[in-house]
C-alpha cells in the first residue's frame, strides 16, 4: 500500500522535525556568548510573548468568550509551564551537563500517564514493573555519570539536579491545571488558549526584569544592546521561541494526524534524544558509556510504558497521545513557548 506507506513515512519525519524543535529548549546555556542565560531567556520569552499577542488577536473572537477567571487561568499556566519550566530546564542544563536533565525530561509523558492512572486505574501496576525499571535505571546511571564529567565553575550536580526535578514538577503541576481548564474550554478556543498561554510567559518576563536588574543578572545594560553586539542573542531567542512554540506544534499536529496514537506516543520520547546529542555536540564531545546506557534505560522505559499503557485502551488514530498523558496537556496540540 504506497499511500499508507508514504502518509506513515511523512507523519514520521514531521514527528523528528516536531521532537527536534522542541529539544531547542535545552541549547540555551550554550548560545549566549558572553551575556548571561537570564538574558536570552528575557530575550525569547518577550519574542513568545509577541507571537502570543499575534496569535491572541488572530483568536479575539475566541477570546471573548471567556471568562475573566479563565483568562487570568491561561496567563498564569503560561508563567508556570513556559517560563518557570524552560527555565528550570536551562538551569538544570548549565549546572548538570547535557544528559541529565533530558534523562529527567523523557519521564514526564510516563509520569503523566502514572499519574493518570493512579487517579483512573485503566491497567494493573504490574505490567509497568519492567518499563519502570528501566527507568530507574537509566535515571541511576545518568546522575552517576554526570558527578563523574567537569561541571562549570558555579555549577553543581545537587543543583542540576533540583533544578531538573524542579521542571519535572512544574510540567506536572500544568499539566494537571491545565487539563482541567480545557474541560470547561471548547475545541475552537485551543488557539486562543495557547496565544494566551504565551502572554502570560511575556507578561511574567517583563515583572521580573525590575528583579533580575536589581540583583544584577543582567549584561545587556553594561554589554550593549546593539545588534552588532547581542545579534546573535536575538537570533537564538527568535529560533528557540519560533521552533518551539509554532514550528514543533504545527508539526506534531500534522504528525499526529498521519500515525496511530501508539506510535506517535512512542515518538515522542525523541525529544530527550535530541537535546542529549545538540548538548553533547555544543560540548564538543561522544557521550561516555554510562551516559549512553543512562540514556538508553530511559528512552526504551518511555516506549515500554507508552507502548503498554496505549495498548491498554482502545486507539483513535485521529487522537493524539499527547492530548491526554503525554508533553502537552491540550485537546489539540498547542503552541510551545
Amino acid at each position: 500500500m504506497p499511500n499508507a506507506y508514504s502518509n506513515t513515512l511523512a507523519g514520521v519525519s514531521l514527528a523528528v522535525v516536531a521532537t527536534l524543535s522542541w529539544a531547542l529548549n535545552f541549547i540555551a546555556p550554550y548560545v549566549v556568548g558572553a551575556y548571561t542565560i537570564h538574558d536570552l531567556m528575557i530575550i525569547r520569552f518577550l519574542i513568545a510573548g509577541a507571537l502570543g499577542v499575534a496569535v491572541v488577536v488572530g483568536y479575539r473572537t475566541q477570546l471573548r468568550r471567556m471568562r475573566r477567571s479563565q483568562l487570568l487561568l491561561g496567563a498564569s499556566l503560561g508563567v508556570i509551564g513556559y517560563l518557570g519550566y524552560s527555565s528550570c530546564i536551562a538551569a538544570g542544563v548549565m549546572f548538570a551537563g547535557p544528559v541529565l536533565t533530558p534523562a529527567f525530561i523523557g519521564m514526564v509523558p510516563v509520569l503523566q500517564a502514572l499519574l493518570g492512572n493512579a487517579t483512573h486505574k485503566t491497567l494493573p501496576w504490574r505490567r509497568l514493573v519492567i518499563p519502570l525499571a528501566f527507568l530507574t535505571a537509566g535515571l541511576v546511571l545518568s546522575n552517576i555519570s554526570s558527578i563523574q564529567q567537569p561541571l562549570s565553575d558555579d555549577g553543581s550536580w545537587l543543583t542540576g539536579v533540583f533544578f531538573s526535578i524542579g521542571a519535572v514538577l512544574l510540567w506536572l503541576v500544568f499539566s494537571w491545571l491545565n487539563q482541567r481548564a480545557l474541560f470547561n474550554l471548547s475545541a475552537s478556543a485551543s488557539g486562543a488558549w495557547t496565544g494566551l498561554m504565551m502572554v502570560g510567559a511575556g507578561i511574567g518576563t517583563l515583572c521580573l526584569l525590575p528583579a533580575a536588574q536589581a540583583f544584577d543578572l543582567l549584561k545587556l545594560p553594561s554589554l550593549g544592546f546593539s545588534v552588532s553586539l547581542a545579534g546573535h542573542l536575538y537570533a537564538w531567542g527568535l529560533v528557540i521561541a519560533l521552533m518551539s512554540s509554532v514550528i514543533g506544534a504545527w508539526a506534531w499536529n500534522a504528525a499526529s494526524r498521519r500515525l496511530p496514537m501508539v506510535l506517535s506516543g512512542q515518538l515522542i520520547a525523541l525529544e530527550s534524544l535530541f537535546a542529549t546529542l545538540l548538548g553533547l555536540l555544543f560540548h564538543h564531545r561522544l557521550p561516555t558509556l554510562l551516559e549512553a546506557s543512562g540514556l538508553a534505560g530511559v528512552l526504551v522505559g518511555v516506549v515500554m510504558a507508552v507502548r503498554i499503557i496505549l495498548t491498554s485502551t482502545v486507539p483513535d488514530r485521529n487522537a493524539s497521545v499527547v492530548g491526554s498523558c503525554m508533553t502537552e496537556p491540550h485537546k489539540v496540540k498547542p503552541f510551545r513557548a
